[in-house]
């Protein structure tokens, strides 16, 4: 499959394996993205859960809800989010960290597009699957539930409503402007609950090239985490702040 540098995410209508909760980005609150967008591409909350009169739901994966979905779905697509970019923007501090020695997970952050991926839940399920994403993604206030209209990539043209979890950048776990090497220290040292923050990172990554993505600040950092010498900025040289700020928080971009 090609590579394509940063903007997409798969198809199949199967159950996911339910494992930890630990493997996702920090907790998560249901706060209004009502600045964070346009009017007509989000509103404030998740859709009303009451499991006679919903509708099927999307949710839009960017980390760690890619290979580790936790809750049954009808449909899984690639599909794409735009004014929003992934980023390792959120400190961790119980899943893949502690307050004393905080891990790094990811975060949607504004500007940009990101790409990744979309599963529709039947209406039916969807209380269950939303009291568990609650559980799961809202503990801590440090994520943003809004509905985000994403394109579903199955060659279909649609596009969806789509429950998304964005980064607030008004709490205090918000890793703002953090440098490749900073990253790339914090998440070295990391390790919470849900174990090595470093295997976060890697199966995130992993997730990512199945897809034939790659995102340039974390396939750079997994490569540094394995002892990879890559052809890029030095880390700890002189001229490192510049070149990180190059690469933090980059904006999916495609080759085509």
């Amino acid at each position: 499959m090609p590579r394509i540098k940063e903007r997409p995410a798969g198809s199949g209508g199967q159950q996911a394996a339910v494992t930890d909760a630990g493997a996702v980005p920090e907790g998560q609150g249901a706060q209004s993205a009502r600045n964070d967008a346009p009017p007509d591409a989000h509103s404030d909350t998740a859709p009303d859960a009451h499991p006679d009169t919903h509708p099927d739901t999307w949710v839009f994966a960017y980390g760690s809800l890619m290979w580790n979905p936790g809750f049954a779905f009808a449909e899984r697509q690639e599909a794409r989010l735009v004014g929003a970019h992934r980023s390792l923007c959120v400190y961790s501090f119980h899943h893949r960290g502690t307050p004393e020695q905080p891990g790094l997970v990811l975060g949607l952050d504004l500007g940009g597009a990101c790409r990744g991926i979309a599963y529709r839940v039947p209406g039916a399920a969807w209380q269950a699957v939303h009291a568990y994403l609650t559980e799961r993604e809202q503990v801590s206030g440090v994520y943003r539930e809004c509905i985000r209209r994403v394109q579903i990539l199955d060659g279909s043209g649609r596009t969806a409503p789509a429950v998304s979890y964005l980064v607030n950048r008004g709490h205090t776990q918000y890793a703002k402007g953090l440098t490749l090497a900073d990253q790339l220290h914090l998440v070295r040292r990391g390790h919470g609950k849900s174990g090595p923050n470093v295997d976060y990172v890697t199966a995130t990554v992993a997730a990512l090239e199945q897809l034939g993505l790659a995102d340039r600040a974390l396939s750079y950092i997994a490569r540094h985490l394995h002892g990879h010498d890559l052809h890029g900025p030095d880390l700890h040289g002189p001229d490192a702040q510049g070149a990180e700020v190059r690469h933090h928080g980059f904006p999916e971009r495609s080759e085509d």
